[in-house]
């Protein structure tokens, strides 16, 4: 077998309208509707599907919970744009811009929380 790219993961939200929103405000997401008028975040070649809590779809991971998500996207703008945007957007910067290690080298990141409390990581490769 060999895995070549992640096609899709799926949050677990306590609301998706208002996730939709966020992500796509805040991160430039666009908001997808497919199947059963579900909601999905596409960015690039990838997309976030959203499950709303309590009404998952199977099948689904063993405790969906809002908020235990741990996310890192890569960008093309320059992280210090990124914290500018932020900042005038009024979402609270936990740390950076910082050096950290992406997949595939060194990256600079900051860090702030979606509305569940999933870490989000919008980062640049160096």
């Amino acid at each position: 077998m060999n895995i070549n790219r992640l096609d899709h993961l799926v949050l677990t939200v306590k609301n998706v309208e208002d996730t939709c929103n966020f992500y796509a405000d805040v991160l430039g997401m666009e908001v997808i509707t497919f199947g059963d008028d579900r909601k999905a975040l596409k960015f690039g070649n990838q997309k976030i599907n959203l499950h709303q809590y309590g009404h998952e779809i199977d099948p689904k991971a063993t405790q969906p919970m809002p908020g235990s998500a741990d996310l890192c996207f890569i960008t093309d703008t320059p992280v210090d744009v990124v914290v500018d945007e932020l900042k005038s957007k009024q979402i609270h910067i936990i740390t950076g811009p910082v050096e950290r290690t992406g997949a595939t080298g060194k990256i600079k990141s900051v860090y702030f929380r979606d509305l569940d409390g999933n870490l989000v990581e919008v980062s640049e490769y160096l």
